[in-house]
């Protein structure tokens, strides 16, 4: 198992959000994660690649898939 730990701004990289977004839902709990001795945030980096793929495979809803871009 990799145990590996990326920095928020990788998180944002894969999951194509920005850093805020990271760390609210970090804050929020929705992503794991620990702090380092310096107050950073550090997460697994096999959970979030696992979410991104997860996050991959949902459908925008019908409605907003059908809109003209």
């Amino acid at each position: 198992m990799n145990h590996r730990y990326i920095s928020s701004s990788e998180v944002a990289r894969i999951l194509h959000v920005s850093p805020k977004t990271v760390a609210r839902w970090a804050r929020e709990g929705h992503l794991p994660h620990m702090r380092t001795l310096g107050g950073h945030r550090r997460f697994p980096k096999h959970e979030i690649e696992a979410m991104a793929e997860r996050l991959a495979g949902i459908q925008p809803p019908r409605a907003l898939a059908s809109v003209p871009r």
